[in-house]
């Protein structure tokens, strides 16, 4: 049984028109112990003027790493999503993002499968999502990186299409990033799910769902970027920590919320439940 930590995406800045490092000493001084930073290719207008928090790769992986022991919180993975199945996109891209996080102290790179192409079948898809997933085990591997795979989009937006994923590729690189708030408005209980993967989580996305939010897309739509303040809406995070208690490893729940004051309001939830369960 490993222990349970509280994170944040470092998307809780992203309407707040932040820079990454503002966004890492704003989730320290709130009291998380971890981030969860995201990584992009290339130069991004709004990232290079400091409006935005995600990283360029052609940056030195060192600026990640030298911001979170500055504020005092550890890495707990990397948002790296990208589709699996457009290789031409995802393959060099996770390489990159797993070369990156291994110099910068990330043990673990989350994904989806992301759109899929327009024209290809499903068997298609999933032999592409295969190529993807064996390239970037083998790079993962020999560096210690995890890739945590998250129910989002077409095919793992129910319990089945995930696993059928990760079986794709035998390898002890790949687990689970389950996401509480995504699974949930897929129309299934995330707490069943949870406890299905919960021997091959590696990471979990902290987000819960309001009543307006699930009464207008539960069932309709796949996932959702960011959800409401752990605590103000559908999900039971006292059993989720309870299941993530029996993980094999330790598990950051990373908290994706929209504001700072909705991360603010997710830790303390958190933080409470966690002391009554304990």
């Amino acid at each position: 049984m490993g222990e349970i930590y509280f994170g944040i995406n470092l998307e809780f800045v992203r309407h707040h028109d932040k820079p990454f490092e503002w966004g890492v000493e704003k989730a320290a001084k709130l009291g998380y112990t971890h981030v969860e930073p995201m990584v992009h290719w290339g130069r991004e207008l709004l990232s290079e003027a400091g409006y935005f928090h995600s990283v360029s790769m052609l940056d030195d992986p060192l600026r990640i790493k030298r911001a979170c022991d500055k504020a005092g919180v550890k890495i707990s993975g990397l948002s790296t999503h990208t589709p699996l199945s457009k290789p031409e996109i995802s393959v060099e891209y996770l390489k990159q993002a797993i070369r990156f996080a291994a110099e910068c102290g990330a043990p673990v790179v989350n994904t989806d499968e992301g759109p899929k192409p327009a024209w290809t079948n499903e068997a298609e898809d999933f032999t592409l999502m295969r190529y993807t997933l064996m390239e970037a085990a083998r790079v993962a591997e020999p560096r210690g990186i995890l890739i945590g795979l998250e129910p989002h989009q077409q095919y793992s937006k129910h319990p089945d299409g995930l696993d059928r994923i990760h079986s794709l590729v035998k390898s002890p690189a790949i687990g689970i990033n389950f996401d509480t708030g995504n699974s949930y408005l897929c129309g299934h209980d995330p707490l069943k799910w949870l406890a299905r993967v919960v021997d091959r989580l590696v990471h979990l996305h902290a987000k819960d769902i309001s009543d307006e939010q699930s009464g207008a897309e539960r069932g309709k739509v796949t996932g959702t970027p960011v959800g409401c303040a752990c605590g103000d809406g559908v999900i039971d995070w006292p059993a989720v920590i309870e299941i993530c208690r029996r993980a094999k490893r330790d598990i950051v729940l990373s908290v994706e919320c929209g504001t700072v004051e909705q991360a603010q309001r997710s830790l303390e939830h958190l933080q409470s439940l966690a002391l009554c369960c304990q």
